[in-house]
């Protein structure tokens, strides 16, 4: 059996970034009730914010399914301050992936997905579609999605394991012994 790589991309992207936005509600509705401003907690003083967190994690869903897709990626601003800003860059992200052909990501594990290595443009990243989507797209979504998460968490709100994995539940059936 093939493996659909729109399935592997889309497919991952979207459930965890809707589970990210239930998680935002939260967020939101704990930082209401402690007058906190978690839209700019930060888990160390280093590492990005939460709003930021969110926006990486929308950027590499959409940038990354875009280029197995051999699409152009949507822009966006990076100019979200609330919550309810976050939440709507998240269904701006979903409906883009949403949108975005199956038969696009045909031969995605086998195209050029090389691209310029951050912070030093002279070196690249060489990789196929699917050690890019294997080892750079995937693990840096999840990296941001989960930050995100543990920013919310770390700071209190009422949220578990559950709250994260939600989309698991579709899975859930009796047991047939």
């Amino acid at each position: 059996m093939k493996i659909s790589m729109h399935v592997m991309s889309v497919g991952s992207f979207v459930p965890m970034l809707e589970s990210l936005s239930v998680v935002l509600d939260k967020g939101a509705a704990h930082a209401r009730a402690k007058d906190l401003d978690l839209v700019n907690a930060r888990l160390a003083p280093d590492m990005f914010a939460l709003a930021k967190q969110v926006q990486l994690a929308c950027d590499n869903a959409c940038i990354g399914a875009a280029r197995l897709a051999a699409q152009e990626p949507p822009a966006f601003g990076n100019d979200e301050t609330t919550f309810a800003d976050l939440k709507t860059r998240i269904a701006r992200a979903v409906a883009y992936l949403r949108q975005l052909p199956s038969a696009s990501f045909d031969g995605a594990e086998g195209r050029d997905c090389t691209f310029p290595m951050p912070n030093n443009p002279k070196l690249a990243f060489a990789m196929n579609g699917l050690d890019f989507l294997r080892a750079w797209a995937l693990p840096h979504f999840y990296f941001h999605i989960v930050t995100a998460y543990d920013i919310l968490r770390h700071n209190g709100a009422p949220i578990g394991k559950q709250d994260y994995l939600s989309q698991v539940g579709a899975f859930v059936r009796p047991r047939g012994d």
